[in-house]
């Protein structure tokens, strides 16, 4: 029986789960799980468009930051959220200096400086609303991008030194991205490159 089935059944009878059976269950699971202070979500399957755009800027953040002391993640590796008792699986983070991890879990971080979230249409209100009020609990975190799959459209919310949250929007194929939290520029031509915007909406 796949575990997946199993997690489905276990919620009929189940509402609450610790973190540590959240994190046994999705140690064995065929698909991603996210976790929210107790309850279990599974994860929305995501388009080839959401994948291209995280990896581009994964890719484009390597190169950039290669030789210096930041540590970029992708996908698989999961973040947790102490205040609001969160696991949930960002998909591009930075780090500046060395990841703290949660427990003795070398999988689970805690101090992201940036995360990026591709857009999805069953996820787009939760990475704008409840997730970003999440992010912004972790002292570290500085800059939030969010990411159109759909059109050239990237949001940009940087953290001033007044704490308050500046929203920049860009808008079209020739706008330069500006990273301010690791100093980096880069175009939405190079963002969206090899995107298919007839692609079939998630």
């Amino acid at each position: 029986m796949k575990l997946q089935t199993t997690i489905q059944e276990i919620k009929t009878v189940k509402a609450y789960y610790t973190p540590e059976e959240y994190l046994e269950l999705e140690e064995k699971s065929e698909y991603k799980n996210e976790y929210r202070d107790g309850e279990i979500i599974p994860m929305t399957g995501r388009t080839t468009n959401h994948n291209k755009l995280a990896l581009n800027l994964a890719t484009s953040l390597n190169l950039a930051l290669n030789d210096l002391d930041y540590e970029i993640y992708i996908g698989d590796v999961k973040l947790w959220i102490q205040r609001y008792r969160e696991f949930t699986y960002p998909d591009v983070m930075v780090i500046e200096g060395e990841p703290i991890y949660y427990s003795t879990n070398t999988t689970i971080v805690t101090n992201p400086l940036l995360i990026a979230e591709v857009l999805s249409q069953s996820t787009k209100d939760y990475d704008r609303g409840d997730k970003f009020l999440y992010y912004r609990s972790i002292p570290e975190f500085k800059e939030y991008i969010l990411i159109d799959q759909h059109k050239h459209y990237v949001m940009q919310y940087v953290k001033n030194n007044e704490n308050q949250w500046l929203l920049t929007e860009y808008e079209t194929e020739d706008a330069i991205l500006k990273l301010a939290s690791i100093n980096l520029q880069l175009s939405l031509k190079q963002l969206y490159k090899k995107i298919n915007f007839l692609e079939q909406i998630e």
